[in-house]
């Protein structure tokens, strides 16, 4: 995809949406991803949101704090959520949920098995989990909605975490598009991580829709917290009163 306009989200479809993907495949895409997840220092946000509950006294006490992971892909933001658990003394039960039937398989292997992960293919839209839930994580699963779809999810998030929810997407920019362009070429990662690394972050936000999105899902601006995390992050924060 060349010359993307920024000034709104691009459309342009992404070659993991494909559902006749082969497993081989889209676990090869996946492994990329995580690597370029490392290289970015992905996991920052959604832990940092983490540790400013813990720090506040906000974690539910005497079990358990329940965590769904919208969109898991291969499961690396809830291994790196497990560790910082377990660095923290923090009780965790974790939930992946991802539409792809390939998703749950490439995560199981991925994970090891002490880790206090299960993993779920289903449409996270149509999911009802089977135990109360305090916290819906999402990593780089936004951008792939559009925004009606979008906007049904923020309603799914409100219905479902008891405590709040944490999106970690992509800040919609051209440094970052051409940047990761060549980056994604020079570093030979899976042609998969090639043509969809630009797309999503073409496909990405600025924070003028998140207000736009927020406000037409019914959520008050002073309910969320939009901000920028380096490099090129858009995270929205959600804490019930």
């Amino acid at each position: 995809m060349s010359h993307p306009d920024f000034a709104r989200r691009s459309t342009a479809p992404e070659l993991m949406d494909d559902a006749s993907c082969d497993f081989e495949t889209f676990r090869g895409c996946l492994v990329d991803l995580e690597r370029t997840n490392r290289l970015t220092l992905a996991y920052r946000p959604t832990l940092g949101f983490l540790e400013g509950l813990r720090r506040d006294g906000r974690l539910p006490r005497g079990r358990a704090l329940r965590i769904l992971d919208a969109g898991s892909g291969y499961g690396d933001t809830l291994r790196q959520v497990a560790r910082w658990a377990s660095r923290h003394d923090v009780a965790v039960a974790l939930e992946g949920v991802d539409l792809s039937p390939w998703s749950a398989r490439a995560a199981r292997e991925a994970t090891p098995a002490p880790l206090p992960i299960t993993w779920h293919t289903a449409d996270v839209l149509r999911h009802r989990p089977e135990a109360p839930v305090d916290l819906v994580i999402s990593s780089l699963f936004t951008h792939h909605l559009e925004d009606a779809a979008l906007r049904r999810f923020l309603h799914w998030m409100e219905e479902t975490a008891g405590l709040g929810w944490f999106i970690n997407d992509l800040e919609r920019h051209p440094l970052p598009y051409h940047v990761f362009t060549h980056a994604s070429r020079l570093l030979r990662m899976h042609r998969f991580v090639q043509h969809d690394g630009p797309v999503s972050i073409a496909r990405g936000f600025v924070t003028q829709d998140w207000q736009r999105l927020l406000a037409e899902a019914g959520i008050a601006p002073d309910a969320a917290v939009i901000s920028r995390w380096t490099p090129f992050r858009l995270c929205v924060a959600r804490l019930k009163p």
